[in-house]
């Protein structure tokens, strides 16, 4: 669609509950809730990320169903499914780490940049990268 203006805005995570995952997402990595009200039945738009609301972010989701419930922490059959950039490895990494976040390995300074796997409250695979220049 040349010419065309377009973004990836939301991409969708299954959590077991939305005032867990908001807490935790919050407080273990700093992100920010840029919406939450109610879609009734129990439903709600959760929409949370690390910077502003007219970024890529993540819209919570909280099971509805058992096949949904099964596939919480394993949306992609456990490979990384996230990817959250950094201007600072080495400042965040000791802020998640002090915060409880549970690092898979150490950092690894790859040609492509800084980076290190680490899981979220339900298991899922994160990268925290810094881009090298």
């Amino acid at each position: 669609m040349p010419g065309a203006k377009r973004r990836i805005a939301l991409t969708t995570l299954l959590v077991a509950n939305y005032d867990a995952a908001i807490a935790w997402y919050t407080r273990a990595l700093g992100f920010q809730v840029f919406e939450d009200r109610p879609l009734g039945d129990g439903k709600r738009w959760v929409q949370i990320g690390p910077g502003t609301a007219d970024e890529a972010s993540l819209l919570l989701a909280q099971r509805a169903n058992d096949a949904q419930r099964a596939r919480i922490g394993d949306q992609t059959g456990g490979r990384v499914d996230h990817f959250l950039y950094t201007d600072d490895f080495a400042r965040d990494h000791a802020a998640m780490t002090a915060a409880g976040v549970e690092f898979l390995e150490a950092p690894r300074h790859e040609p492509y940049g800084s980076v290190a796997v680490f899981v979220d409250l339900y298991g899922n695979k994160w990268d925290l990268l810094e881009p090298r220049a």
